[in-house]
């Protein structure tokens, strides 16, 4: 019942900013730092990845918007394109939802290709970011600076086959910003299931 429950409340896209998260990283400024742990506990930081392009990618195995860019080989492509070109790929898990085996476990059988996954268990990164759904994603620049933050892309559904009408805003900002032009859409409206934080967080 539990899940029957919360697949219902994931149905419908969450478009607004929750009270728990309030923006706090800002397109434009100098990208939030952090520090954090792989799912093999090893520990990653934003510093680490200096020069390069970064994608954020908040994400959650059990939200129909989620499942609908991974089920449909979107998300893993996306992912894929742009590790291609050298761009850094950070998915986050805000929570306690998954353990590192469980997510381990789903990105193998959704063939996903992250650079790398980060726990984010006490929520200090989703806070930093003002990340509200799963997806939620944040392009930095080999400068520090935030240069998109939003959807993945045009349509905010969770039907798979919207994926193919839909303009992928992240290989967009990736493509015009790599091309040396500025990012024509860098605040989008990021649409999903709320991100799970801890309480108290």
């Amino acid at each position: 019942m539990k899940s029957l429950l919360f697949s219902a409340l994931c149905s419908i896209p969450l478009m607004m900013a929750s009270g728990v998260a309030a923006q706090s990283a800002s397109v434009g400024s100098a990208a939030p730092t952090f520090a954090a742990k792989d799912l093999a506990g090893k520990p990653v930081a934003l510093a680490d990845y200096k020069g390069k392009y970064v994608v954020l990618e908040w994400t959650n195995p059990d939200c129909p918007y989620v499942r609908k860019h991974y089920n449909s080989g979107n998300m893993p492509a996306t992912q894929k394109q742009a590790t291609a070109k050298g761009v850094v790929w950070l998915s986050v898990s805000t929570g306690d939802t998954h353990t590192p085996a469980e997510l381990q476990s789903w990105q193998k059988t959704k063939s996903a290709s992250p650079t790398t996954t980060l726990t984010d268990a006490d929520g200090k990164i989703a806070r930093a970011y003002g990340a509200r759904t799963t997806p939620h994603m944040y392009i930095i620049d080999p400068q520090g600076t935030l240069i998109y933050a939003g959807a993945i892309d045009s349509k905010a559904s969770s039907n798979p086959a919207d994926i193919s009408t839909a303009t992928n805003y992240v290989d967009q900002a990736l493509s015009e910003a790599m091309a040396g032009k500025a990012v024509s859409r860098a605040t989008t409206q990021a649409y999903g299931c709320s991100v799970k934080y801890p309480s108290g967080a």
